[in-house]
């Protein structure tokens, strides 16, 4: 709708006009009335106006006294649509018209057909003027998106594409104020992983306005962190204000060291992302300079050694020792003032050195513990490193505490496995238990339940099955007796034979010898 302002100290010409353009026009257009020159600036400040009808004789302030201050305060390019009114045709107001760029100059009283013809040319102009506002913001869009682009590419460049980018960006006089400032923003959530994209545009704007408000260039890198490029650090500084006033603790800034021109981007950008990798060591803390980080680091050779014997501690009842150890790998003491890649060279040896052998050696365990493998696996599952490290003591304990069972199930079954063999050699001799139990070196009480488990059988009912198995095979020929067919495979008597014979095999063993020899 376009917004239209009649002038006019004439209150039937102010109203008349306003009841034929509405007529002409319909809803088209928002007009409003005013009685003089001063009424109407005062009008246009609060609204701007498109088109000016205008009068030029009026009380209090005339039409040109009232263009010249409009076009003193006029900011943008282009103001207003003027059409002047005058009932005198007189060659001073018209090149007075013509110095203020006053569209149309109609002389009361004003024909219809003029007027509209004057309004028509007057929408026809805004409509361009519309249209060429429209191709200009297209083409300053196009290469806003174009110069941020180019930024992200030589955030990362190197060589030759590094001087080719630089030499794009300069051609098209994409420029940076001297000195810069450039942070890399990054929200990590308490459980790992980070906020996309939009998730984190939108939780900066709702804590400190617009990203593109008040900095020279906001735009993404490769991992989808948002890097922001400033004359100062003073917003970075006040999105970790923010941030720590609202418990916001996953936002996370790396501030990187100070540039003075496109050659200086990749530098600092690098810097920054160094920055916000040590937010990793300090819970609470939202954004690291990297003029604390850059030097004065504390650096120390892989700790190859001391991972190996970690990993044989694994399995044994020393878990103190191994905690010990793990403290002593981490430096934990000295993690104010290390230097991160120590702690990401140490991680990746105890992935590779202790995680990954112990389960190629012993294969994959409970859920619960594969679980916590995978997630301790890759610290980008967690926000802060003393996180890691309690799932890390948690996943060794529970591996140590697995380990151990596997192993003892091994040694359990070598045992079981022997006694099962003593069993079947010494059948004839009078056996229990208890002789099985300590030949094998094995708790009585546990002994009877781990015997069970591994052969599904107790071991009375165990050493029965043995003996009338044996006993079936001298009953094939007709040697020996009964009675020293019992003797022979272990049994007291003939009467003890006889019973638990019938009760495994549901005949007695004279019935099970005759049936032999009748089918012979």
């Amino acid at each position: 709708m376009r917004q239209l302002l009649i002038v006019d100290d004439e209150k039937n010409i102010r109203l008349g006009l306003k009841v034929m353009i509405e007529r002409e026009w319909g809803g088209a257009c928002e007009i409003r009335l005013a009685a003089n020159g001063r009424e109407a600036l005062e009008m246009h400040r609060l609204q701007p106006a498109e088109i000016v009808i205008t009068d030029i004789r009026m009380p209090v302030m005339n039409g040109m006294e009232m263009l010249a201050q409009l076009r003193l305060e006029q900011r943008a390019a282009e103001g207003p649509i003027v059409l002047v009114l005058s009932g005198y045709d007189e060659f001073e107001y018209a090149k007075t018209a013509i110095r203020f760029q006053v569209r149309d100059y109609l002389l009361k009283p004003i024909r219809r057909e003029d007027l509209f013809e004057a309004l028509a040319r007057a929408q026809e102009e805004l409509d361009s003027r519309t249209s060429d506002a429209q191709r200009v913001d297209a083409v300053q869009d196009y290469k806003k998106r174009l110069r941020l682009a180019g930024l992200g590419q030589l955030l990362e460049a190197e060589g030759a594409e590094l001087e080719r980018v630089r030499g794009e960006l300069a051609a098209e006089g994409a420029e940076l104020c001297t000195p810069f400032s450039l942070a890399v923003v990054s929200y990590r959530h308490e459980q790992g992983g980070s906020m996309d994209r939009e998730e984190l545009a939108a939780l900066i704007e709702r804590l400190d306005g617009p990203l593109a408000s008040g900095c020279q260039a906001a735009l993404w890198d490769r991992e989808g962190r948002l890097v922001l490029i400033d004359s100062s650090a003073e917003r970075v500084v006040r999105l970790a204000q923010l941030a720590e006033k609202r418990e916001l603790g996953g936002l996370l800034i790396g501030l990187g060291l100070a540039g003075s021109g496109l050659d200086d981007l990749p530098r600092c950008y690098r810097s920054a992302c160094r920055a916000l990798q040590y937010t990793f060591l300090h819970p609470g803390v939202h954004l690291v300079d990297a003029r604390v980080v850059e030097g004065g680091r504390e650096m120390f050779p892989p700790p190859e050694e001391e991972v190996r014997m970690l990993g044989n501690l694994l399995g044994t009842d020393r878990q103190k020792e191994m905690n010990e150890r793990l403290y002593r790998i981490f430096r934990i003491d000295q993690l104010a003032r290390i230097d991160i890649a120590y702690i990401q060279q140490t991680v990746r040896l105890i992935n590779e050195k202790v995680l990954d052998e112990v389960f190629r050696r012993y294969g994959e365990a409970s859920m619960e513990v594969l679980k916590l493998y995978r997630r301790v696996g890759d610290w980008n599952n967690f926000r802060y490193f003393h996180d890691y490290f309690r799932s890390l003591e948690n996943l060794l304990s529970s591996l140590n505490d697995y380990i151990k069972q596997v192993r003892l199930a091994y040694t359990e079954n070598e045992n079981l496995k022997e006694a099962v063999a003593f069993i079947e050699a010494n059948y004839a001799r009078p056996l229990n238990m208890a002789t099985v139990s300590n030949h094998v070196s094995l708790n009585y009480s546990y002994f009877s339940e781990a015997f069970k488990a591994y052969t599904g059988e107790s071991f009375v009912v165990y050493l029965k099955k043995v003996r009338i198995e044996q006993a079936k095979k001298l009953l094939e020929g007709r040697e020996l007796k009964l009675s020293e067919v019992g003797e022979a495979v272990g049994l007291e008597n003939a009467k003890q034979f006889a019973r638990v014979f019938k009760e495994l095999e549901g005949i007695s063993p004279h019935e099970y010898r005759s049936k032999l020899h009748t089918r012979g």
